[in-house]
């Protein structure tokens, strides 16, 4: 499984069309574990490109603060999962609560 996390500051970005970076985590839902991770510059932000761009990239998983409709209705077009909600926390952080199943996500911050 690869997920990936929008990052601003090293942090999980809120508003997932304008971070900085994505960290794409590979790793071992059924054990837990994070086996890699690497650090991504996304395109310039263009309505409807980055789902794509990251499903290319073999994204499976998104975990996010804030997303529009649009794009989580690209990601699962693409059969990407999407969690928004999550908090700004170090972007390993939030892998390893989502993969033992600590993660406490929120409302979606994205207001569109």
């Amino acid at each position: 499984m690869k997920i990936a996390v929008p990052v601003a500051d090293n942090r999980l970005c809120m508003h997932f069309g304008h971070c900085e970076q994505f960290i794409l985590f590979d790793v071992d839902r059924e054990n837990k574990k994070i086996l890699s991770q690497s650090s991504i510059t996304p395109p310039p932000h263009e309505p409807g490109l980055l789902p794509r761009w990251l499903s290319e990239k073999g994204v499976t998983c998104v975990l996010a603060g804030g997303m529009g409709a649009r794009a989580i209705s690209l990601f699962k077009d693409k059969g990407v999962e999407v969690i928004t909600g999550a908090p700004a926390l170090e972007p390993s952080d939030v892998v390893n609560k989502f993969l033992d199943g600590s993660l406490v996500t929120g409302a979606n911050t994205c207001d569109h």
